[in-house]
């Protein structure tokens, strides 16, 4: 009886020991952990710095792990600009900024090296890459996904950065001006006006159940479309920046479509939350008269389908990106953070906000590498485009609440392993996969910023 009572504690001790838990959320701990982060990233942040080669004719930022260790890609160098530009903020001299500014214009100057008159520029970019022409040899642009539409927005951040000079984007505006309408002409539905996927791949969050796996060209995502309003809201400004009035006229009418449209079908009543949308209808025809006889029937033509898509009800934690864009009516975001915010069965973690609700049957955190694991675990920037959202529309108990978590998860990280991983365990903080990932993770020192009533740098 004894052995066996024992055994048991044992079990409960180790049990304990094994299943370790983020740190209890105080002003303790969070003063604590918040400082071991500032410490650590700063000690790091040029370990994104990439020199120019190859097929990478200027310095970028890359996200750092080994995984990553010597690609440009699209969103990560803007969000991890945005980081940059915050520890630049905090601790950066004049020559640190002026460094920097090689490494942050790259970025954007690379990838429009690799684009054309027909739009198209690839989501990343390898030092050994092939060139364009190469390619597109084995892929048809006009069929397959590219680069986020983070390139302007990325641009713009670092012009307003500037004091609105673009005159370092003067040159290639054109080939930014033909990447932003190739969404608009060539990946835009005709009946909802709504932007979507081509197809499943490197779509930033790879398993969202609302593209994965679904027929090329059937998503109208939200994420997608929150991307494009802002998109087209930065190609305004920069082409304001550059004198090109009428030209920033036409963008400015463009994103206000847009929201528009993402608020006409996107947003549902029922659930009140914002959802990506199913584009994957058969068209609405006139019956074939060939042929026809007395007595035939044609089914459907008394009352066709008056509806260009339909909700997709996934729990999936972009709907929030409606707050980050400000395409929300403020009526609208007060409802999506009283029932999705704040309830903890679903996107409410202890260590921030999970990428998928565990109400949803394709809930998975096992570790992903191809394709990344987007179907419930805890990704820094998600944390920090919440967190944005929640600032948008004044909820900032909610929006401190996202980063003394995401400062927890990560302060503990760099306290027990001395590095960050790429995306966590929504219950416990444990690091899934990729030691050494800093790119967008440095977005806690913006968070610990607004905390500390500091300078914010924030996106564009």
């Amino acid at each position: 009886m004894k052995k066996t009572i024992w055994l048991l504690v044992l079990n409960i001790v180790i049990g304990g020991i094994c299943q370790a838990q983020l740190p209890e959320r105080n002003a303790v701990n969070i003063e604590k952990y918040r400082e071991i982060c500032k410490k650590h990233i700063y000690k790091e942040m040029k370990g994104m710095y990439r020199q120019a080669g190859g097929s990478l004719h200027f310095p970028f930022l890359a996200p750092g792990s080994s995984q990553y260790l010597d690609m440009l890609w699209d969103w990560d160098s803007w969000l991890s600009d945005v980081a940059l530009r915050q520890i630049l903020s905090d601790k950066g001299t004049e020559a640190d900024k002026k460094e920097a500014l090689a490494y942050e214009q790259g970025c954007v100057l690379n990838s429009l090296s690799y684009g054309g008159m027909d739009g198209w520029i690839p989501i990343w970019i390898e030092r050994n890459a092939p060139s364009r022409e190469e390619m597109l040899k084995k892929r048809n642009p006009w069929k397959t996904n590219m680069h986020k539409p983070t390139l302007a927005q990325h641009a713009a951040f670092i012009v307003k950065n500037m004091g609105g000079d673009a005159e370092w984007l003067r040159e290639d505006f054109y080939t930014l001006q033909a990447f932003v309408a190739k969404y608009l002409n060539f990946h835009r539905h005709k009946a909802t006006g709504l932007i979507y996927w081509e197809t499943d791949e490197a779509i930033g969050v790879d398993n969202d159940p609302s593209t994965f796996y679904r027929p090329h060209g059937s998503s109208g995502s939200i994420f997608l479309n929150c991307l494009m309003y802002k998109e087209l809201q930065a190609m305004a400004y920069l082409a304001d920046c550059l004198n090109l009035t009428d030209i920033s006229i036409f963008f400015e009418k463009e994103a206000e479509t847009l929201k528009t449209n993402i608020r006409k079908h996107c947003w549902d009543e029922r659930d009140r939350f914002y959802y990506s949308v199913d584009l994957n209808l058969l068209p609405v025809e006139k019956p074939d008269i060939k042929g026809l006889y007395p007595g035939d029937l044609y089914l459907h033509v008394g009352q066709p389908r008056t509806y260009d898509c339909l909700i997709q009800r996934f729990s999936v934690w972009s709907g929030f990106m409606a707050m980050w864009a400000q395409v929300a009516t403020p009526e609208q975001a007060r409802q999506m953070v009283q029932i999705h915010f704040c309830d903890t069965t679903s996107f409410n973690a202890p260590a921030g906000i999970r990428t998928l609700s565990p109400l949803e049957k394709m809930y998975n955190v096992r570790a992903s590498g191809n394709p990344s694991s987007w179907a419930g675990p805890i990704w820094i920037n998600v944390n920090y485009l919440v967190f944005r959202g929640l600032l948008q529309y004044g909820y900032e108990k909610e929006a401190r609440e996202v980063a003394e978590k995401t400062i927890l998860l990560l302060g503990r990280d760099f306290e027990r392993f001395g590095a960050l991983h790429e995306y966590y365990l929504p219950d416990n903080g444990e690091p899934v996969l990729n030691r050494g990932f800093q790119n967008w993770n440095f977005l806690v020192l913006n968070m610990i910023a607004w905390m500390e009533g500091r300078p914010v740098v924030t996106e564009f």
